[in-house]
């Protein structure tokens, strides 16, 4: 079985980047500290553009991903990042990795 790997671009209005990226930061550790599933939880500010972050996500399977969105951490993340978002564009993948032997 395939890791379950989620790509998500978001454009945050600029004046709220700030409340934005604390509250993903506490998901992203909640996440990576409470579900088994999530193996991975990157979170990366867009050299490009001041308002611009991505995520890169890596659950055990898709199964691992569905139980995220269903976490109390997430729903909260969710519910208040709605409002601060002028774009938010998700990629899934499955994950062929190479590593250094």
């Amino acid at each position: 079985m395939s890791q379950y790997a989620v790509w998500v671009e978001f454009d945050v209005v600029p004046q709220h980047f700030a409340e934005f990226k604390a509250a993903l930061l506490v998901n992203a550790r909640t996440s990576v500290a409470t579900e088994p599933g999530c193996l991975r939880f990157d979170v990366l500010d867009a050299a490009a553009s001041a308002s611009r972050i991505h995520l890169y996500e890596i659950y055990a399977d898709e199964a691992a991903f569905k139980a995220h969105l269903e976490t109390s951490h997430f729903k909260i993340f969710d519910r208040l990042a709605g409002p601060w978002l002028v774009r938010k564009e998700i990629t899934f993948a499955a994950v062929t990795q190479i590593a250094k032997p």
